[in-house]
């Protein structure tokens, strides 16, 4: 749809206006009343104007059936007015928002509520494009809705803008894993390797005849602390059971030295049956290594409990502690807080967190498995 097509529907529009006018003054003689209705149309043709130009805007029936398209609809949509008009919106379905979102967005609007939201269209090529959507429901006079008006701006740039700054998240965090085993494992089999060949040297300097007993058992000791450092250093980074074994078996056994550590007793759940997928299980592993950590930095408690419940399609993980708590909003969003949204975004999951302050603190991470 070019200018030269929307000039022509608002000259047709100036056209039916002028043409009331006119009846107007033809039939109605109080000259204030007809003033006014003249003003109250004028606004009106204005408004529409404006709206057709800035908007994408389609009119439908209390059943969803589509009454009126505007040009910039058929633009985006690719479809002609002709094939739209009496068809609903699954027209240009694009099959992304599953039922529940679908039936969500109907209840609201039937309930004479206006409905926010940005939806995925698909236009007549099979192209896919986003709508920033607001439906304002007209109410009749028995309290149903028996109209409906769709005002849409198109964000799709900026969705693909949002898409590839998630992937390239995606893409340093991955990155950032990958270095972090390989370092993990530099750690472990060079230098813890290369630390464990020279204890063994000294104990057999200690076992033989001439020797300084109490020097040589202080290097050893310091070789052996620095041996526990690197082994420390190295499960920090990635546990190499992680990889090996899995997410349940890491856990488990970062619980034990968490609790050996912090004094903190937690209480694991889990009924997960299979292993995921290594992006995943990195996610799980990541998220409640994080809010255990700030469990042990601000939450006052003795106990904490990890649940991971699978249900159906979806993975529930669930960190709680009965401490101090806090307002989330209030409190300052830190790093450790955004790197577990980024993480749960990249696996195509949600995190929530819920405090209050006396009332201790949940996190939630909810990931989407295939059964």
């Amino acid at each position: 749809m070019n200018k030269e097509r929307r000039r022509s529907e608002s000259e047709v529009i100036g056209q039916y206006v002028n043409t009331l006018l006119t009846r107007l003054d033809e039939n109605i003689a109080d000259e204030r009343f007809r003033s006014e209705l003249k003003q109250s149309l004028k606004q009106l043709a204005n408004v529409k104007f404006a709206l057709d130009e800035s908007s994408i805007v389609a009119v439908t029936d209390g059943k969803g059936k589509i009454q009126y398209v505007n040009d910039k609809f058929c633009e985006i949509s690719q479809f002609e007015r002709s094939e739209l008009i009496g068809n609903d919106h699954r027209i240009i379905n694009s099959g992304l928002h599953d039922k529940d979102f679908m039936r969500s967005l109907w209840e609201t609007i039937t309930s004479g509520e206006v409905w926010f939201g940005e939806i995925r269209n698909r236009a007549k090529d099979g192209s896919y494009y986003w709508v920033n959507t607001t439906i304002v429901p007209f109410i009749g006079d028995d309290g149903v809705p028996y109209q409906f008006l769709a005002i849409r701006s198109e964000v799709t740039k900026l969705k693909r803008v949002e898409e590839e700054l998630q992937e390239m998240m995606t893409q340093v965090m991955q990155i950032q894993e990958n270095e972090r085993r390989k370092f993990s494992r530099e750690l472990h089999d060079g230098i813890g390797q290369s630390l464990f060949s020279l204890l063994i040297g000294i104990d057999r300097l200690i076992a033989s005849e001439e020797k300084d007993e109490s020097e040589l058992a202080q290097i050893r000791q310091n070789v052996a602390d620095i041996i526990e450092d690197v082994r420390g250093l190295a499960w920090e980074l990635r546990p190499s059971v992680l990889d090996d074994l899995g997410v349940v078996p890491a856990i488990r056994t970062y619980i034990d030295n968490y609790s050996s550590h912090y004094g903190i007793a937690v209480q694991f759940d889990c009924n997960l049956r299979k292993r995921l997928d290594v992006m995943k299980e990195t996610a799980i592993y990541r998220v409640i290594q994080e809010a255990l950590t700030n469990t042990a930095k601000y939450a006052d408690v003795s106990e904490a409990e990890v649940l991971i419940q699978q249900n159906d399609s979806l993975l529930n993980v669930r960190i709680i502690d009965k401490g101090i708590g806090f307002d989330p909003k209030a409190s300052f969003k830190g790093v450790g807080r955004f790197s577990m949204e980024e993480r749960a975004r990249a696996v195509g999951g949600r995190f929530e967190l819920h405090s209050q302050p006396g009332q201790g603190t949940e996190v939630r991470l909810t990931i989407p498995i295939t059964v």
